[in-house]
């Protein structure tokens, strides 16, 4: 009996045991045909026509995207992904920026794709200069117009088939009425622009020049705020603080100042303008800038009328003292350092005498007249208007 027993003990474990290795066989197999499956596994073609936007940030590399392209739809296989890009030479030449994607395309298609300079998203370009509204040259028709950042800002998020366009009257909506610690203006800026009221334009100067990269998805709020954010930060590199204060300034009135600067001066003569805004504020003497003249009328040239320099207005410095309410464009970090560190001179007066942008800085009103005389010679201040 005892014999019987163990026998049948032996056989059950015998069955056991086989059932286990069948088990663990097909385990195996099923991992292993998954694995080769996973690791083969693409989309055909190049995309179903649904598209996804992707935003690469400075210093990220193309085989940084896989998991995101994955997890998006955009490529079945992650690590097909990484192989392409390490076995691809133009890798290495890769741009942070927008790209413009479709779901379920394949590695190859969507690695082309992000290659493809066709396929980013223009990047928002910030010039010196720029203002936030669009401006007009006298007599110079729908081709002779300065776009200012708001059109910008439009254009680069109202590409073909965008889904989230945003309309410069929603930037405007958004300039004039938003919060503005919500938007990001610092706090030494907050006072002057609060007292400019809902004008969409209590905003001019706070973005400096340079190129960003607009999330798509972003609304007019959360871009003009990433906007401001960014470029105080430009600006508190420079130690506007307390180079404002050395100069007699507040921060804010620096920044105005550069914008003048900007508009006003070749690069190369930025340290000489700043310093003739300083010798004229500290005289005191009015600017009498033709820039700020021209800052809110709706066509402008070099040359302004008696009757624009003799408005009454928040910027025109011909008929205010000091300098204007606000910033008149967007200064450059180069006009802004200007000012903190600004050449030194006894100059009060400066006019551009040729197309070539020559200017000359005068200490008196004398031999400033007869600078304009050679600048009136040189068909620089003459004007288009009729």
């Amino acid at each position: 009996m005892r014999k019987v027993k163990y026998v049948k003990r032996r056989q059950r474990g015998a069955a056991v045991l086989l059932a286990s290795l069948i088990l663990l066989l097909g385990a195996a197999i099923y991992i292993g045909t998954q694995l080769a499956t996973t690791s083969t596994r693409d989309y055909k073609g190049s995309g179903n026509g649904q598209y996804e936007l992707i935003t690469v940030k400075d210093g990220q590399t193309l085989s940084e995207l896989g998991p995101e392209l994955k997890q998006r739809g955009i490529i079945a296989n992650e690590s097909v992904f990484q192989t392409a890009t390490y076995n691809n030479p133009n890798a290495s030449n890769f741009k942070p920026g927008v790209y413009r994607l479709q779901h379920e395309m394949s590695v190859k298609a969507a690695l082309a794709a992000l290659l493809d300079p066709k396929n980013k998203i223009e990047a928002l370009a910030v010039n010196g200069g720029d203002g936030l509204m669009d401006v007009k040259g006298v007599g110079g028709g729908e081709n002779d117009v300065r776009y200012g950042i708001f059109s910008k800002i439009s254009k680069v998020t109202c590409f073909e088939n965008s889904d989230h366009c945003i309309t410069i009257e929603a930037l405007q909506q958004e300039a004039s009425t938003a919060n503005l610690q919500e938007l990001g203006v610092p706090a030494w800026a907050i006072e002057p622009v609060t007292r400019r009221g809902a004008d969409p334009k209590r905003l001019e100067g706070l973005i400096a020049p340079g190129e960003y990269t607009i999330d798509p998805k972003s609304d007019a709020k959360a871009i003009l705020k990433d906007l401001i954010t960014k470029s105080a930060q430009e600006y508190q590199k420079t130690n506007i603080e307390s180079r404002a204060q050395v100069i007699g300034l507040s921060p804010y009135e620096l920044l105005t100042a550069a914008s003048l600067v900007e508009r006003e001066a070749p690069a190369n003569d930025f340290g000489k303008v700043a310093r003739v805004i300083l010798n004229r504020l500290h005289k005191p003497m009015k600017l009498e800038f033709d820039s700020t003249v021209n800052y809110d009328l709706p066509e402008v040239e070099v040359a302004t009328t008696d009757a624009d320099r003799n408005r009454q207005t928040p910027w025109n410095t011909y008929a205010k003292e000091g300098l204007p309410e606000t910033p008149i464009a967007s200064a450059s970090i180069k006009a802004i350092e200007a000012m903190e560190n600004p050449e030194e001179g006894k100059w009060l007066f400066f006019v551009t005498v040729d197309k070539n942008g020559r200017t000359v800085f005068s200490d008196t009103y004398e031999q400033h007249l007869a600078a304009v005389e050679e600048a009136q010679k040189g068909d620089v201040l003459n004007s288009r208007r009729q």
